[in-house]
């Protein structure tokens, strides 16, 4: 269940990256990407939800997932400027990605 979540989270970084250069372009990141990017994320959160809500689970794997929660309030935060047709700030996506970023480094940490 973890591995699976870690080889998403990897595709997710790198969707994101994409879009956050998009973003600092001045340009909007395709819709299909962000989507593919939101829901493959959401997919990986749950698998490392289920396996950190349990009692007894390590506290690196619940740190990474209140993390990666965070992350993801950021994420439809951000998601809420491209429905309402307003550019992407820029200091939100760096604040997002840090977060995402510092959420799967604890998960790979605890996964290995």
């Amino acid at each position: 269940m973890l591995t699976a979540s870690v080889i998403l989270f990897l595709y997710v970084a790198l969707s994101g990256l994409v879009m956050a250069v998009r973003i600092f372009q001045g340009a909007k990141p395709s819709v299909l990407l962000a989507l593919g990017h939101g829901a493959l994320a959401a997919t990986a959160l749950v698998l490392v939800l289920l396996a950190a809500v349990p009692a007894g689970a390590a506290p690196l794997l619940k740190y990474a997932a209140a993390a990666l929660a965070l992350a993801a309030l950021g994420g439809f935060f951000l998601l809420s400027f491209r429905v309402r047709g307003k550019p992407h700030p820029k200091g939100i996506v760096v604040v997002h990605a840090l977060v995402a970023v510092a959420g799967v480094v604890c998960l790979v940490l605890y996964w290995l």
